[in-house]
C-alpha cells in the first residue's frame, strides 16, 4: 500500500482548509493512525473521575490515543495512570474494565508482579536474570510505565501521552469554566460518577459525534421522528392547567425547538478545539425546579452566587478532541476511537454530592431517553453518521463543507461568542486538528533527523 501521509506532514495540513476538510480525515486508515499517534498523544485527553478509583488498589482500564491504559489507587492515596502492559512479554495486565487489584497488579502470564503506582515489585525465578544484564533492560526498569503527564483537576483526570508538550492549563485555558460550572453545581463542590457507564458502539468516525455536538441545525430535521412524534401526542392529550408537564416531556420536547431558538442561544468557541452551545439559554433552561435546591446552593455559596451558578445553561461543551460535557444534567460522553470507521460511546452521569436526588434522578432519564443504546433520539444520530460514512467513500466529493457563516480571516486562536447556528466551532477543532497532529509531525521529523 502506497502511503500518501505517514512522514508527509504537508500532505496532513493539506487536508484542513479555513471552510472545508477532505473526506480523508473521516475514513482513511492511515490518517486514523496518525492522529492517535500524534494528535491524541500531544493533546490533554480526560481519562476518568477519581471516583470510579475511591479506594486503595481500586483500578479502571480504558484506552487513549490506541493504547491500553488503566488508572489505579496507590496507598499513599494518590490516582496513577499507567500502561496497561507487562514489559515482559507485552501481556495486559487487567481486562476488567473495573476492579480492585489488592495491594499489587500479578501478570496472569508468568506472574511478574507490580505496586499499584507500577515499580516492579517481584518476578518468579528472579535468579534466572543473574548476570544477564537484566537490570539495565527497558523491562528490568520500567514496571508498569506512566503516561507522559497526568492532571486531576478537581477530580478529573486528564493524561498528556508525551512527556513533554502543551500545559493543562495552556490547552483548556477560560474552557474550564464549562467544568467548573457542572462542579459547582454541588453545594459541597464535589461530584461522584454515579453507576457504570452507558456503552454503545457506532460505525462511524470518532469526529463525526464530536462535530455533531455543536450542530444546532439537525435537531429538528434528524429527530423529528423521535422527538416530534412524542411531542405530537403530548399535545394532543386533553389536559387541563393543573397538568403538570413529566420530567421526560421536559426533556425530550426542546429537541423540536425552531431554528429561531438555536439562532439565539448562541455559541463560544475557545483555543484548541473547545467551544461549547447555549451561551444565553439552552435546551435545558426550562427544566422544572428542584424543591429545597436552590436553598441549599444559597446557604453553601450565597444568594448571588447560587443564582449564577444555575443560571448558566450552557447545552453542550466539547472539550476537544473526545469529551463532550452537560453542566446543567451533569453528564459527560466519552468518544474512544477504535478505528476509521468504528467509535465506542461511553456516557456517565454524575451525582451532585449533598444535592438533592431528583436531580441524579433527571440525569438518569436524560441519558436514558438520548444517550442510551436503547434511546429514542440517540439512534437518529447513529443512522446520519452511518449514512455520512458510508457516502464519504463516493469518489465525486472530496470535501466535507463547514462553511456556516464563515468569514475570511476567521481568527480560530481567539476567544468569540457568535449566531448558535455557526459552524465556527467545528472550524475550531479541525483547527486544532491540523495545529496539533501537524506539529507532532514535524517534530517527530527533526528528531530522526538530529539522530
Amino acid at each position: 500500500m502506497t502511503m500518501k501521509y505517514k512522514d508527509n506532514p504537508q500532505a496532513v495540513a493539506d487536508l484542513v482548509r479555513p471552510a472545508e476538510v477532505h473526506r480523508d480525515l473521516y475514513i482513511d486508515d492511515e490518517v486514523f493512525e496518525l492522529e492517535m499517534k500524534h494528535l491524541f498523544a500531544s493533546t490533554w485527553v480526560y481519562v476518568g473521575h477519581e471516583s470510579q478509583v475511591p479506594n486503595a488498589g481500586d483500578y479502571f482500564a480504558t484506552e487513549v490515543a490506541a493504547q491500553p491504559i488503566l488508572l489505579a489507587r496507590h496507598t499513599d492515596g494518590e490516582v496513577y495512570v499507567l500502561h496497561n502492559r507487562c514489559p515482559h512479554k507485552g501481556t495486559k495486565i487487567v481486562i476488567d474494565r473495573a476492579g480492585n487489584t489488592g495491594k499489587f497488579f500479578r501478570c496472569p502470564y508468568h506472574a511478574w508482579s507490580f505496586r499499584t503506582n507500577g515499580k516492579l515489585l517481584a518476578i518468579p525465578l528472579k535468579k534466572g536474570y543473574k548476570d544477564t544484564g537484566f537490570e539495565q533492560s527497558e523491562a528490568g526498569q520500567s514496571g508498569l510505565p506512566p503516561v507522559g503527564a497526568v492532571k486531576n483537576y478537581r477530580g478529573f483526570i486528564f493524561v498528556r501521552m508525551k512527556q513533554e508538550g502543551i500545559s493543562f492549563e495552556d490547552f483548556f485555558g477560560g474552557s474550564l469554566s464549562s467544568l467548573d460550572n457542572m462542579i459547582d453545581r454541588s453545594p459541597v463542590g464535589k461530584l461522584e460518577v454515579a453507576g457504570p457507564p452507558l456503552r454503545y458502539m457506532h460505525s462511524c468516525n470518532w469526529k463525526m459525534l464530536v462535530d455533531n455536538q455543536t450542530d444546532t441545525c439537525h435537531p429538528m430535521v434528524a429527530h423529528e421522528s423521535s422527538a416530534g412524534t412524542a411531542v405530537e401526542i403530548w399535545e394532543s392529550l386533553e389536559k387541563d392547567e393543573n397538568t403538570k408537564t413529566p420530567m421526560a416531556m421536559e426533556v425530550i420536547a426542546p429537541f423540536m425547538s425552531p431554528y429561531e431558538f438555536f439562532e439565539d442561544m448562541g455559541i463560544r468557541t475557545w483555543p484548541n478545539g473547545h467551544g461549547h452551545t447555549g451561551v444565553h439559554h439552552s435546551i435545558h433552561s426550562d427544566y422544572s425546579a428542584i424543591p429545597g435546591y436552590l436553598e441549599m446552593m444559597a446557604e453553601a455559596y450565597g444568594e448571588e452566587r447560587a443564582k449564577a451558578i444555575l443560571g448558566e445553561n450552557r447545552h453542550n461543551t466539547v472539550y476537544f478532541p473526545n469529551i463532550m460535557i452537560k453542566g446543567p444534567i451533569q453528564q459527560l460522553r466519552v468518544f474512544i476511537p477504535l478505528a476509521a470507521n468504528k467509535t465506542l460511546v461511553e456516557s456517565y452521569i454524575f451525582r451532585l454530592v449533598g444535592a438533592p436526588d431528583m436531580l441524579l434522578e433527571r440525569t438518569a432519564m436524560y441519558n436514558r431517553l438520548i444517550n442510551a443504546p436503547t434511546s429514542i433520539v440517540g439512534h437518529d444520530d447513529l443512522e446520519m453518521y452511518e449514512r455520512a460514512q458510508e457516502g464519504l467513500h463516493c469518489q465525486e466529493l472530496e470535501w466535507v463543507n463547514v462553511q456556516r457563516l464563515y468569514e475570511e480571516g476567521e481568527d480560530l486562536d481567539l476567544e468569540a461568542v457568535e449566531n448558535g447556528t455557526t459552524e465556527r466551532q467545528m472550524r475550531n477543532q479541525f483547527h486544532a486538528w491540523k495545529k496539533f497532529t501537524v506539529e507532532s509531525m514535524e517534530a517527530e521529523a527533526r528528531d530522526l533527523a538530529d539522530a
